[in-house]
């Protein structure tokens, strides 16, 4: 049964009753990938960038609980962009690339298949104009996930498309954008565009599951039948790719 490792950040990590309705990524990808024969192992945490990750020792036990056929997925971005936090900073066309490629190679150091999945968006606009910030980031992942052979699930740019059709009130749903006494957690409400909520979290983890289906081979083979007819049918999973696979 292969194991889906998944290294990130916050908008991946498990949450708990205390931050409800925070939710991330790789906490609610297992509705989409096949019962009993795929496990999702999350060790995504607030706060890290590839480089604070890897400090931190992190990748260790992942390193130590791979097995050939299993996966790495690797989900990082919005904290190496923070400049002036020397513990995070990765400078996107620099150490965030280094740092990548060490992921990769400690996966395939031990048989098993990395991906790299760009960063989310977050949720901001200037006016009616869209102002995500993960430009050099995002494209430092895809070029570095070329360079290597790997398999590329560009969410920063499916993230973006879906924030800007969404707009910018009906997107709020997707983010921690809390009205005052709607979540005993947040009385006072809260206005963060970059963590997600349970349909913010389903919808991102949604696009990873469309994106690996349409790779097919040992990455549709990860996500049940019905969860891909689900998103064909909803258009995260693009028909004629789908006839080709």
């Amino acid at each position: 049964m292969p194991t889906i490792f998944w290294a990130g950040d916050s908008t991946c990590q498990q949450n708990y009753m205390n931050t409800y309705p925070q939710t991330g990524i790789a906490q609610v990808f297992d509705r989409f990938t096949k019962r009993g024969e795929v496990t999702v192992s999350n060790h995504a945490i607030n706060g890290r960038s590839t480089k604070s990750f890897l400090d931190e020792g992190r990748l260790v036990p992942i390193y130590d609980r791979m097995e050939a056929g299993d996966f790495l997925f690797i989900q990082f971005g919005h904290n190496d962009e923070k400049e002036q936090d020397a513990a995070r900073y990765a400078a996107a066309f620099g150490d965030y690339a280094v740092n990548l490629e060490k992921f990769v190679n400690a996966a395939r150091n031990k048989g098993a298949i990395p991906v790299i999945i760009t960063p989310c968006c977050r949720r901001l606009f200037s006016g009616n104009t869209p102002a995500y910030r993960h430009t050099d980031w995002a494209e430092s992942a895809r070029q570095t996930a070329a360079r290597l052979g790997v398999a590329c699930v560009d969410l920063t740019a499916m993230s973006e498309a879906l924030v800007q059709s969404t707009g910018i009130e009906e997107s709020r749903r997707f983010y921690m954008c809390l009205e005052p006494g709607a979540y005993p957690n947040f009385p006072d409400g809260q206005n963060d565009n970059s963590h997600l909520r349970p349909e913010g979290a389903m919808a991102y983890a949604g696009l990873i599951a469309g994106a690996l289906w349409a790779m097919g081979g040992a990455y549709a083979a990860l996500i049940a039948p019905e969860a891909a007819a689900w998103l064909q049918a909803h258009g995260t999973v693009d028909a004629d790719a789908e006839k080709e696979r």
